[in-house]
């Protein structure tokens, strides 16, 4: 099995960079709409992979762009925004709020909530300490592995990265992000 980390594609909040980072629940523009739209050209689901899915507008938009209608998606608040490199001293931007259980509930209900025992929901994975965000990372990612196909995981470049250091890369920065529509598949996994 392989978890295959995808970035959305070019959200609203970065026209005007960085003037608009305070804008709430952001969705792609028509440029990542088609950088989406490409990137389904390269990506194969099978009907046992589970996508996970960044409870945020952009991440949503592009998961229903790229993901054929059979396959399992799920909600997370741990594959929410994350910064990179953390620092919980850090305000987050607006723009990285994600929606509640509530706000999802009925826009949304061919996608399921992975809730592992966890109220995430009300913490922010954007402001966690490395250790918290680790241990609760850690849970996630067992969980995937118990899934009978591949995990793809729609997010954010901070936030992949952070997981890209969970499974052990060393000496990332913000030039190993994956960029608009991105994709990256972790041979550690």
């Amino acid at each position: 099995m392989n978890i295959t980390f995808i970035r959305h594609g070019h959200g609203e909040h970065l026209i005007d960079y960085p003037n608009r980072l305070n804008c709430l629940h952001p969705g792609l523009t028509e440029l990542g709409k088609s950088q989406v739209i490409a990137l389904r050209k390269q990506i194969v689901f099978a009907p046992e992979d589970v996508i996970l899915v960044s409870p945020t507008k952009r991440t949503i938009e592009t998961a229903l762009l790229l993901v054929p209608n059979k396959n399992l998606a799920f909600f997370s608040p741990l594959v929410g925004p994350r910064m990179f490199p953390q620092n919980p001293e850090f305000v987050p931007f607006v723009c990285d709020q994600i929606y509640t259980k509530e706000e999802l509930s009925n826009p949304y209900t061919d996608i399921r909530m992975v809730e592992l025992g966890l109220d995430c929901w009300e913490e922010s994975i954007n402001q966690m300490n490395a250790q918290r965000f680790g241990i609760l990372a850690e849970q996630l990612l067992e969980w995937c592995r118990k899934q009978r196909g591949n995990t793809f995981i729609i997010s954010h470049d901070g936030t992949i990265s952070n997981y890209r250091i969970l499974l052990g890369e060393q000496g990332l920065t913000k030039s190993d992000f994956l960029g608009e529509a991105g994709q990256y598949t972790s041979r550690n996994f």
